[in-house]
């Protein structure tokens, strides 16, 4: 069985190589970089299925690392922040991260992330719950089992967490579904007052890659106090 490819990209070697024992262990094939430069590379020529990348890099800033990965591929990152930047959180959202955690963080809590991320993104239709393969709802086709978009037959690049999103409020069509609800589906995870930030970063991200109006949407619906809806 071909094992998973992640990347690790840290220019704090301690943390670096802690990570890469940590997930070794699970059996991952890991390539551990301390600077983006030689991170590049392995982008352009290994194909990844997970990165984990530090914002705070010596040479190119995480932020920009993330919307080079994202200009071609669609695989997961979770990014890694300082304690107390909250702002960089939204910021890597923004930018088509997935998840994050703040340094510093138990290994075995970004283990079980990353595995999370893997089962999101390579076996997101695996389930005994019956959902539909091919979504249409107003010029947009989700083709759940390819874990493909298009909007208007124009394809849509969109990250796991984008699709996920997309898919629970498609399914959920012409009902509200609260912004913890999101939260919970996605992540498994108590949900405070913060997270929403999380879920808004998201949606403005889905939004501006659908062209979709926040004034007046065509698709996703801001019920405020409560979360977000799709019309039938």
């Amino acid at each position: 069985m071909q094992k998973d490819k992640l990347l690790i990209v840290d220019d704090e070697k301690e943390i670096a190589d802690l990570i890469s024992l940590y997930l070794n262990n699970e059996g991952f094939q890991v390539f551990t970089f301390y600077n983006a430069t030689d991170a590049l590379q392995c982008i352009q020529t290994e194909d990844l299925d997970l990165a984990i990348l530090d914002i705070m890099l010596p040479d190119i800033s995480g932020f920009t690392l993330c919307q080079q990965i994202r200009e071609k591929h669609r695989y997961p990152i979770i990014m890694l922040t300082a304690k107390g930047e909250g702002m960089d959180k939204i910021t890597g959202l923004s930018l088509g991260a997935d998840d994050y955690m703040t340094k510093p963080f138990e290994p075995l809590e970004l283990v079980a992330r990353v595995k999370a991320q893997l089962r999101r993104y390579k076996h997101y239709n695996v389930g005994t719950e019956k959902k539909e393969d091919i979504i249409a709802l107003s010029g947009l086709v989700l083709d759940v089992k390819a874990h493909k978009c298009t909007l208007n037959d124009q394809p849509l690049s969109l990250t796991p967490t984008e699709f996920s999103i997309l898919e629970i409020l498609i399914q959920n069509r012409g009902n509200v579904v609260s912004s913890e609800d999101l939260f919970h589906q996605i992540w498994k995870e108590e949900y405070y007052t913060k997270s929403n930030n999380t879920i808004t970063a998201h949606i403005r991200h889905l939004r501006e890659k659908m062209g979709d109006s926040y004034e007046n949407p065509k698709y996703i619906k801001t019920v405020w106090g409560y979360g977000y809806k799709i019309e039938d």
